[in-house]
């Protein structure tokens, strides 16, 4: 990591190797900074108090080794970022005025993805860090995660058919306490289908009754102007002088006829002539016809104004025109099947919510019996790592109980049990620490020391069955001293043989086990630059052990007493 600006910090450079890496310096020297820059590359929350004075932003940029099918890396590249050989580059920036920009595989990216991702990366542990293992819904979070299969496969089961219950819950209850609503919705819809069938629209009758409306009623005007132009065309047949068009065509075609040979030209003008009269006789008749078939009766023009008018009242209520009203029939017959097939459907939701309840019931006591017996290897294992942590005669055990719920609960062997999207289980890590103590809840069973051990020896046991790449403490062996001290800083090197570890600690008895420690030390000006974050190696970190010993890194006894803390650590390897 590059740490800039960031609270004592100005500007420097931690390289966090693989194995356990401890970090160490004088109170207030800045070793938390290390954990807060961290916290903020995992997407913690951004102060900008943390802002070093004097600086518009503090900047924390990363490079996470990881493999490429790793989830953390997955997810990186659904987001859009890419890997720098085999590396994930995260940067993050709080600005002194509070706003915080972060950045993964060179993409901006919201806050969240990084702490999305901070769950597959880092487990952290500090000083309120560690409480979260203190709520009971984390606890019961970490025995699901050691369990493995045996809890994650009744669990997928229990997980669809809760959701499918929530469902069909939500569905009935919806059902029922609508029913007025519904019932009114049908009788409305009832009402206008009944109106829309009494009338019996057509398609398209709306359009046919209006022209034939407009056509009655000008009857006499269009029947006298059929007859007019009929005369004109064809003539008069009581006046054996009238000379009408067809004849003076006619006239005009025998003339060009007779001489169409000559002239090419004219001939294709007598043709066309010819053509105008076959026409003119052709419209001649129509007319009569027309003028024949001309309906003017009254009635009709009555009834058709009539139909109109039932057609409009629907059309003002359910439709811009016929075909809109019958569109709106079709859809409100179809509702109407739904809205009187809901006492059906009540009976069918009724019986599936039934039967969901007692499948859920029998994944549920399967869930609790998974991890019970899981239950007992977790503390069975953390007891045991608590015996090498100097705290023999402690025992943990872990609660797995079904909380009763009388009124909306689950009927699993014979009671109703309370139920969520988890189970119905309350699971609750309890501790004795001493021989005829009764197991009390580690949040008030444990002092601050043997809590620390207490997570350390959780994180342990994980480590065997779902190891986090790199783990973090922040001081966690925070009021534990002498042969104590001594076996934190050895289960902390236990697990980084599976795992990074990075610890922030003022014990030599613990850094002493660290494959490599870090010094953080503040310059004259108190700021930490670049080189005040330095690799501690032979006599350097025989002087800062002596240092952590005694506070005097030239005295003799406190130089002996590291070199044989380190040379235990070594042959303890």
């Amino acid at each position: 990591m590059r740490i800039r600006s960031l609270g004592v910090i100005d500007d420097a450079v931690v390289e966090l190797s693989p194995g356990f890496t401890a970090v160490t310096g004088e109170t207030g020297a800045g070793k938390t900074m290390v954990v807060t820059s961290l916290g903020l590359l995992l997407g913690g929350r951004a102060d900008p108090a943390l802002v070093r004075v004097g600086a518009k932003a503090a900047v924390v940029e990363g490079r996470i080794t990881m493999p490429a099918d790793a989830p953390a890396a997955v997810r990186a590249r659904e987001a859009g970022a890419e890997l720098d050989d085999g590396a994930l580059l995260v940067s993050r920036t709080v600005s002194a005025e509070g706003r915080s920009r972060a950045h993964l595989g060179g993409r901006s990216v919201p806050v969240g993805l990084l702490a999305e991702l901070a769950d597959d990366l880092v487990a952290v542990h500090g000083q309120t860090d560690q409480q979260g293992l203190l709520r009971p819904a984390r606890q019961r979070q970490a025995l699901d995660r050691y369990a493995g299969d045996a809890v994650a496969v009744p669990h997928v089961k229990y997980t669809a058919a809760h959701l499918r219950l929530r469902s069909v819950s939500g569905e009935l209850e919806e059902l029922t306490t609508r029913a007025r609503e519904r019932a009114q919705e049908a009788d409305l819809l009832r009402f206008g289908l009944d109106e829309i069938n009494g009338v019996e629209p057509l398609a398209g009758e709306d359009v046919e009754l209006a022209a034939e409306a407009e056509r009655l009623g000008h009857a006499e005007a269009l029947a006298s102007a059929a007859t007019v132009a009929h005369a004109a065309l064809a003539g008069n047949p009581e006046d054996a002088e009238d000379i009408d068009a067809t004849v003076l065509v006619a006239g005009a075609h025998r003339a060009l006829d007779a001489v169409r040979s000559h002239d090419p030209a004219l001939a294709v003008l007598a043709e066309r002539i010819g053509e105008i009269g076959i026409l003119l006789g052709d419209v001649a008749g129509e007319l009569a016809g027309y003028a024949d078939d001309l309906d003017a009766d009254p009635l009709r023009l009555s009834a058709v104004e009539e139909r109109r008018a039932a057609l409009t009242q629907l059309t003002r209520k359910y439709g811009e025109d016929v075909a809109a009203v019958l569109q709106w029939a079709q859809e409100g017959a179809a509702r109407l099947t739904d809205l009187e097939g809901d006492d059906d459907r009540i009976g069918e939701l009724a019986a599936e919510r039934d039967v969901l309840r007692g499948e859920l019931a029998g994944l549920a006591q399967a869930l609790t019996d998974a991890r019970t017996e899981a239950a007992k290897r977790f503390a069975d294992a953390v007891t045991e790592e608590l015996a090498s942590l100097a705290m023999p005669h402690a025992r943990v055990s872990i609660d797995v109980k079904q909380a009763e719920d009388p009124e909306n609960g689950i009927e699993v062997g014979g009671r109703l049990v309370a139920y969520g999207p988890a189970g119905a289980d309350e699971v609750e890590l309890l501790l004795a620490p001493h021989p005829g103590t009764l197991p009390r809840p580690i949040a008030k069973g444990a002092s601050g020391g043997e809590l620390s051990r207490v997570m350390l020896a959780v994180e342990v046991v994980f480590a065997g069955s779902d190891p986090v790449p790199t783990y973090l403490f922040d001081e966690v062996d925070a009021g534990v001293g002498g042969k104590a001290a001594v076996e934190v800083g050895r289960r902390l090197a236990k697990l980084a043989k599976s795992a990074q570890v990075v610890v922030v600690t003022h014990l030599p008895q613990v850094a002493a086990f660290a494959d490599r420690q870090l010094l953080v030390e503040k310059t004259s000006d108190g700021s930490v630059t670049r080189s005040g974050v330095t690799v501690l190696e032979g006599e350097g970190r025989v002087r800062e052990l002596s240092r952590m010993l005694a506070g005097q890194e030239d005295s003799e006894t406190a130089r002996a007493h590291a070199e044989e803390l380190l040379a235990a650590a070594r042959s303890d390897a």
